[in-house]
């Protein structure tokens, strides 16, 4: 209760702050309650109260200024702020900071928010003080979170009230072992406040004439660190080079096909181990480390930023890990016309393989 009133606190706070000019903004406080999903068996130890916790944010609203938000319904983006008690003294408390963006339906009373960004949790795996938490490998985690909402504002006022369900998911994506994640389904309910008496008006200039690109070619190259499931075995850098073709299929959305090549020297370092360790495996220990996947994928441009997420199959696979196919899901920023970054995801399934950092340019 005391973090509730140091945050409803900061809200009346901003609000005394606000000037007369307006700022199309508003905020949001959203407590939570729910339950740990069980995805893996491995946590099923880990599962015991019900994590609850609330979510401060920060809304900016569009009217249509740019042609990407009449696109979109006129989405609202802004910062999270989120506090969750795992109800578990081997996992701790997790604190974390999202950018969002929030997506409108149903006459914009059905809102679908989408947040990523960084957690802390207070109580990481340690093989001495804390062996039990194998969900947690690294006090720093990359954390998203899914929220739907009935809302409805300004029902008193400039006060609104909103409620749903939300998602919260936590891992280190296999920077470090342990990670087996922990995600909570959880209810929400919540009160909106907007720092404005009435809002700006909606603007329509858009014209439905279609949009054509030719064939784009890009050229990435990913990077980062990370270890495999073998806790103490190591982290290691790895490397990938990726070359792919893009399709245009309008304003908002292209598709694409490509290929990866993968550098990935934990696999090297695990290998070596399941050779000396593991020789019922029949593994040699001379085995190719390096993978060669093709892959088809989708980009959701908004704005200068877009979403992309890609299906790939490994054509060559000398050794066997984790599955021949792979997901990869993450945000790409465009600088200009030609050069973008890249924060993506590579799992195969619900199993993290690394985080990405990457860089590109598109011709």
């Amino acid at each position: 209760m005391k973090h509730l009133f140091t945050f409803l606190c900061c809200i009346g706070f901003a609000t005394l702050l606000a000037q007369d000019k307006p700022t199309d903004s508003y905020f949001d406080l959203n407590y939570f309650k729910g339950n740990i999903a069980l995805h893996n068996n491995d946590i099923l130890h880990l599962i015991k109260g019900h994590p609850e916790g609330f979510i401060l944010s920060w809304n900016k609203k569009t009217f249509g200024n740019e042609d990407w938000e009449q696109r979109y319904g006129y989405p609202d983006y802004g910062v999270s702020f989120a506090y969750q008690n795992l109800k578990n003294d081997v996992l701790g408390t997790n604190y974390s900071l999202y950018a969002h963006y929030n997506f409108y339906f149903l006459k914009r009373n059905l809102m679908l928010r989408i947040g990523q960004g960084l957690g802390y949790t207070t109580n990481p795996y340690d093989k001495i003080e804390n062996p039990r938490n194998n969900a947690f490998g690294t006090s720093l985690l990359s954390s998203t979170y899914l929220m739907l909402n009935y809302k409805r504002e300004r029902i008193f006022d400039k006060f609104g009230l909103q409620a749903g369900f939300s998602l919260i998911h936590y891992s280190n994506a296999n920077v470090k072992a342990p990670n087996t994640s922990v995600n909570s389904i959880t209810f929400n309910l919540g009160v909106t406040y907007n720092l404005d008496e009435e809002d700006s008006e909606y603007q329509y200039t858009i014209t439905k004439e279609k949009f054509t690109e030719r064939i784009k070619y890009n050229i990435a190259f990913r990077s980062g660190i990370n270890e495999s499931d073998v806790v103490g075995s190591g982290q290691f850098p790895f490397y990938i080079v990726s070359a792919y073709a893009d399709k245009r299929l309008g304003h908002k959305s292209a598709i694409q096909f490509g290929a990866d090549v993968f550098f990935s020297k934990f696999l090297e370092e695990l290998i070596y181990y399941k050779s000396v360790s593991f020789p019922e495996e029949d593994v040699t220990g001379d085995e190719d480390w390096k993978r060669v996947g093709l892959f088809v994928g989708h980009e959701l441009f908004i704005n200068k930023m877009s979403i992309e997420t890609q299906l790939g199959y490994y054509v060559y696979y000398p050794y066997d890990f984790e599955g021949q196919t792979y997901i990869r899901i993450g945000l790409k920023r465009y600088f200009g016309k030609k050069w973008f970054g890249a924060l993506t995801l590579k799992s195969h399934g619900a199993k993290a393989e690394a985080v990405e950092f990457g860089v590109g340019i598109r011709l």
